[in-house]
């Protein structure tokens, strides 16, 4: 059996703030943006890697969830501890400055980790946290 990551899903709560973090800091590519009331979800994923994409969705769109759920992930997004992900680069030092002079913010600047890895990490509009290895 083969299996490789399809989806995944980051909320946003300004899906144009995002969607400029994404597409013109990061590289992505935009590959559904789909609204429905006064919700919007926009898929995006790296040019080179067509069955990977990242979702950023309205973080509380499900039904099921309830008010105090709601203010719930309000409060964790506000703090950056809702949700996050790891991407990989084969040039940190570029990506980061890239992505710096984006104007994101900034987290972690490059730095050798002693679990052994070499990373930094920013925080996207939503408040996610955003860590790039070096590979």
């Amino acid at each position: 059996m083969s299996l490789f990551i399809h989806q995944t899903f980051l909320p946003t709560d300004d899906p144009e703030k995002s969607l400029v973090f994404y597409r013109d800091a990061l590289g992505f590519e935009v590959r559904n943006d789909v609204g429905y009331g006064d919700m919007r979800w926009i898929t995006i994923g790296p040019k080179d890697q067509p069955q990977t994409s990242i979702v950023l969705n309205p973080p509380a769109a499900d039904p099921g969830i309830t008010d105090e759920e709601r203010r719930t992930i309000a409060e964790m997004m506000a703090k950056g501890s809702y949700a996050g992900i790891v991407l990989a680069t084969e040039d940190l030092s570029g990506t980061f400055d890239r992505i710096q002079e984006s104007g994101a913010e900034v987290v972690q600047e490059p730095m050798d980790q002693p679990y052994g890895v070499r990373d930094c990490a920013f925080r996207d509009p939503a408040g996610n946290m955003v860590r790039i290895s070096q590979i």
